[in-house]
């Protein structure tokens, strides 16, 4: 295969720094006297290339060189970006399975390199883990420019063993210019800061989030070797945002090497304009959603207590506009409709956010996306705003509302206009759609007026990355609320050039960019199958407590599993098929004069030991593992659906059959 001349002339350059970093030529200078000394003097023969080349390989001189040169990529551990071109993750231990990936020589990259941690005190009499022995972990997770990536997981300890290593792509997806190495100067002008996430994940599976970190990298363009060493003091989270958790040592590196590096004043500079202009708009809006405010008020006193939110905290305790939690996201080929986004948002888990102390008082916290993909769980603020700009992506004009649902109790919940002026809840806990009809209070007694079907009692506001509403109807009751949204008369909104001036895709701003979403890592029959074998374990000990044998039908554990995979389609589609099939099969295997029992339960989690707990707990699966009975045989299957980000609803079914002696 043939390289344009540039391109071979800059692989040239690469191969020859690297080849000057591992003083090749010095180890060469030295085999070449050593065989010299030992081969030539007695005879003095003629010494040729292969004669070295030999000399070299017999030393491990070549194969040094070659893997130095080799780039890998560890294909269970990498998460893969939706981007056409794969980014690169390589690490310093090779991994047992290794994929080779092509380097783009006319590209640059940032070495991203973190090499352990410390001060992580919370873990300061953590003991040392036993071989084999599980344990809880931190794992690092980081999204640059549309790339993912995850870092393998390490021992929790006061000093994390982290020694990963990650090419972040700078030119990924730029528009234009898209062959040429970019400069100094370019990449200065390149605000995206490199999100980290840190992650923990105790014995049972239980992720926590335990820091978000956005890093500049671009320190690192007045490095004079191009390369730099930064240590990061990770703050906690939510109520410990001003809490050091720990410190990482991160070593960033350009490659290939910049031929002109910018003086530190340059960026020095660069970044005080940068935080100006930011701060500039944020004011700006900040003295303009004041003055909506006090309008808004003006109107009824009793707006005062409606939930009209536009400002709230992130994760790190920043405040930011509503607005910038919401953007049109594209989920590429790993959704495919509306309801099937909405499917995958409700198995994500549910998760308050911790509050310290009693008083059941409920702790502000919108997560940014990435920190809400990497814990796999959040909040129901964090779930709509994902709906939503799924929805968004899928070209539906969709809002998140944020108001109350029984007892006052505050929640946000997503709606979406139709082009014919139909209004459609999302509830995206649930994944549940409502269609809403508003009663009309001034209808005489005898006309028959809709019952609302939806569990939302109040609305205060609607927004999106474009739009913000507050409601201004003389009630703010769900079921009376009529959502025309042209009327200032019954929606107030606010000015859509205020709303694009801090949030993307505006200028600058110091909101983060959306990560894209990455396909699962899960084989669901692999799943599957691991869960089935767990729970047959665990039935079979619980009826060996009460006196009782156990017989498994393996034929009949094979015919739960269409419904299975019709409560799933029917959780997703809002569509019922297959059941006639399911009760034929069952019929004919279950002989005449015998009983049949079945009950399935979904969860979002893999465990299967908290799964058989919470099966036990319902009367009527208790019943089926402890039947008791002439000629009893179970049956339990187990399926596992798969969703982006490693998220996966799992269904169960326990099953018996026995014969009826009456």
């Amino acid at each position: 295969m043939s390289l344009p001349p540039e391109k071979a002339s800059e692989l040239k350059q690469i191969i020859h720094q690297q080849l000057l970093k591992m003083d090749v030529h010095g180890r060469i200078r030295e085999v070449l006297a050593e065989t010299i000394r030992e081969e030539l003097a007695p005879e003095h023969q003629q010494l040729s290339t292969e004669d070295l080349i030999k000399a070299l390989r017999q030393r491990g001189i070549i194969d040094d060189v070659m893997k130095e040169l080799k780039f890998v990529t560890d294909v269970n551990e990498t998460e893969r970006t939706l981007a056409p071109k794969p980014s690169t993750h390589f690490v310093d231990r090779e991994p047992t399975v290794l994929k080779k990936t092509n380097i783009d020589p006319t590209r640059r990259y940032l070495y991203l390199q973190v090499l352990g941690g410390k001060a992580f005190l919370d873990h300061l009499q953590e003991p040392e883990p036993l071989p084999g022995q599980i344990c809880s972990t931190f794992t690092l997770c980081l999204h640059f420019r549309n790339q993912r990536f995850r870092s393998k997981p390490v021992p929790c300890a006061c000093e994390p063993d982290f020694q990963d290593g990650f090419l972040l792509e700078i030119h990924k997806d730029s528009l234009g210019d898209g062959s040429k190495m970019v400069d100094a100067t370019t990449m200065l002008s390149i605000s995206d800061p490199v999100h980290m996430v840190l992650i923990k994940t105790d014995t049972f599976g239980e992720t926590t989030l335990v820091a978000s970190y956005f890093l500049e990298w671009r320190s690192v363009l007045a490095a004079e070797n191009g390369i730099t060493n930064v240590a990061v003091e990770l703050l906690g989270v939510g109520t410990e945002s001003k809490v050091s958790v720990g410190v990482l040592n991160i070593r960033l590196e350009m490659y290939p090497q910049l031929n002109k590096t910018l003086s530190s004043e340059i960026i020095s500079t660069q970044f005080t304009l940068e935080r100006q202009k930011t701060a500039e708009k944020e004011r700006l809006f900040l003295v303009y959603a004041k003055q909506w405010w006090r309008e808004y008020l003006q109107i009824r006193p009793t707006h005062n207590t409606r939930l009209v939110k536009i400002f709230a905290q992130d994760e790190n305790g920043v405040n930011r506009p509503v607005c910038s939690y919401v953007r049109p996201l594209r989920a590429g080929r790993l959704l495919d409709t509306p309801r099937q986004a909405a499917r995958f948002v409700s198995v994500l888990g549910h998760e308050r956010a911790a509050v310290i102390g009693g008083g059941g008082g409920k702790q502000e916290q919108w997560c940014t996306l990435l920190a809400f993909l990497c814990r796999n769980k959040g909040d129901c603020e964090d779930h709509a705003n994902l709906l939503c700009s799924l929805l968004l992506g899928f070209g539906l004009e969709a809002f998140v509302c944020v108001g109350t649902k029984a007892k006052g109790v505050p929640h946000t919940w997503v709606m979406t206009c139709g082009s014919d002026g139909t209004i459609t809840f999302w509830e995206s806990l649930t994944g549940h759609r409502y269609i809403h009809r508003p009663i009309n209070p001034d209808d005489p007694p005898l006309v028959e007026q809709p019952k609302p079907l939806y569990p939302y009692r109040t609305i205060g506001c609607i927004f999106n990355h474009q739009k913000f509403f507050g409601n201004c109807q003389p009630s703010d009751a769900v079921e009376l609320c009529v959502f025309d949204l042209h009327d200032e008369s019954k929606w107030k909104p606010m000015s859509g050039e205020a709303i694009k001036s801090i949030c993307p895709p505006g200028a600058t701003s110091s909101v983060p960019p959306f990560p894209p979403l990455c396909a699962s890592t899960i084989d669901a029959a692999v799943t599957s199958n691991e869960i089935e074998v767990q729970l047959r374990i665990l039935v079979s000990e619980h009826r060996k407590d009460l006196g009782l044998s156990t017989v498994w039908d393996d034929h009949l554990s094979y015919l739960l599993s269409p419904a299975l995979a019709a409560y799933e389609l029917e959780r997703t589609t809002g569509v019922t098929a297959g059941n006639e099939e399911f009760q034929d099969s069952v019929r004919r295997a279950v002989p005449d004069g015998h009983t049949f029992k079945g009950f399935p339960i979904h969860f979002v989690h893999r465990n299967a030991r908290r799964a058989f707990a919470t099966c036990l707990r319902s009367p009527f699966c208790e019943e089926i593992i402890c039947c008791r009975g002439d000629q009893v045989r179970l049956a339990v299957r187990v399926r596992v659906f798969t969703y982006p980000e490693s998220a996966c609803a799992v269904w169960i079914m326990f099953a018996c059959k026995y014969r009826s002696v009456l």
